[in-house]
């Protein structure tokens, strides 16, 4: 196993799985020799900022989505991981508080379906507690599949969750059970999103409902067709509804670049209908292209609410990438389409301290250069030597 030695103590802290590393991951986790203490302002190679905590609670999930559990992998025989390997609550809030310390403001519980993980809404209670470096609460915020929802979100809610994305790929009820593969029907999604919205999942401090998000991915000759009426159905409700190009995450789903419909031409699609004007984008590193609906005169309607295209295969937006990856069993991943991660949780078991952990995140995250999409684009990815890319499932989207 590669190993750092810290300067004051000559202690041991293993940060790279030697399974997965490749050897100028070794290399440069050799060279790290100097404690990083945090102070808000991490940088990466390129330098990009440490603001998003993507953490993975579960590698379950009840819905066989063809993109990205599809059942002919992810069957009855499917080995997950044992309860043991996974990071308890405790852990999970000892690791986010250090990326907090680190600059990380915004932290997104994922999966997998994350409110399979059972009491979910304790470790929302820890992480609701926890502050960034100017002392503000952080922006706590949740993607689900709906099928759970509607049972679980006003205790979500009370416990301290701010906002949540729902994944919906459809509103026709064939398609969706087509996506879902396993049958689920549509309108159970649709009632935990309702009951997301009563609830007061996404309203900010001024009671506008600003913060419940639909993620649609759309997969050419599969779904495109439910467009428009997504379109329609959630113009003026206040949901922000979000079209995501099918993305090759993974090594199991399948991936073909004549399945992707560019958002360009989503865009186009709905603009025919429901004109759309272009917007700003709202922070930093956004992955979503903003859109609002115009009136009748050609202006901005404020009250039609608004359409998000995310768009990491036609349009890379690694350039301002600031999110990094907390795996299900406590791997830190830099970016979605990783190869290898950096094991934290044998670090924290074997008794490192906060500092040592700290530290850590702070060597990982500065050499940092990962830009998968942009070099795609380019018509060269770099992926890892060829080694196999990390399963969305495993990391979350």
């Amino acid at each position: 196993m590669p190993e750092i030695l810290e300067p004051k103590a000559a202690r041991v802290i293993r940060l790279v799985d030697q399974r997965t590393a490749n050897l100028a991951e070794i290399a440069r986790a050799r060279m790290a020799a100097t404690p990083i203490a945090a102070n808000g302002l991490l940088a990466d190679a390129l330098g990009r900022p440490l603001h998003d905590l993507r953490i993975s609670v579960t590698d379950r999930c009840n819905f066989r989505c063809n993109y990205c559990m599809p059942k002919e992998v992810f069957d009855k025989n499917y080995a997950y991981l044992p309860h043991s390997a996974l990071l308890s609550f405790e852990e999970i809030t000892r690791i986010a508080k250090l990326f907090a310390a680190h600059g990380v403001r915004k932290i997104r519980l994922t999966g997998g379906e994350p409110l399979l993980r059972k009491n979910i809404e304790f470790l929302i209670e820890k992480l609701a507690r926890l502050r960034t470096v100017d002392g503000l609460a952080l922006d706590l915020t949740l993607t689900t599949n709906g099928s759970l929802l509607q049972r679980k979100a006003q205790a979500l809610k009370s416990a301290g969750l701010q906002r949540v994305t729902v994944s919906l790929d459809g509103l026709d009820d064939a398609v969706f059970r087509q996506m879902n593969d396993v049958d689920f029907p549509v309108h159970d999604v649709l009632e935990g999103i309702e009951a997301a919205r009563m609830a007061g999942l996404g309203l900010d401090a001024n009671g506008r409902l600003t913060g419940l998000k639909v993620n649609m991915v759309v997969k050419r000759g599969t779904n495109e067709q439910e467009i428009l009426p997504m379109a329609r159905h959630f113009k003026g409700t206040g949901i922000t509804l979000r079209f995501i190009e099918y993305m090759d995450v993974g090594a199991t789903n399948g991936w073909r670049m004549n399945e992707v419909l560019a958002s360009r031409e989503v865009v186009k699609l709905i603009h025919t209908e429901l004109p759309l004007l272009a917007l700003q984008p709202s922070t930093p590193g956004e992955t979503a292209q903003r859109w609002g609906y115009a009136d009748a005169h050609g202006n901005l309607d404020p009250n039609a609410g608004e359409v998000g295209m995310i768009s990491s295969v036609t349009q890379a937006f690694c350039g301002d990438c600031n999110r990094a990856r907390l795996s299900t069993e406590g791997k830190l991943y830099l970016c979605l389409f990783a190869s290898q991660g950096h094991d934290l949780r044998t670090l924290m078991r074997d008794g490192a301290s906060d500092a040592d952990i700290e530290s850590a995140i702070g060597h990982i995250w500065r050499v940092r250069d990962d830009r998968y999409s942009e070099l795609r684009s380019l018509g060269s990815p770099d992926t890892g030597g060829g080694a196999k890319r990390v399963e969305m499932s495993y990391i979350g989207g």
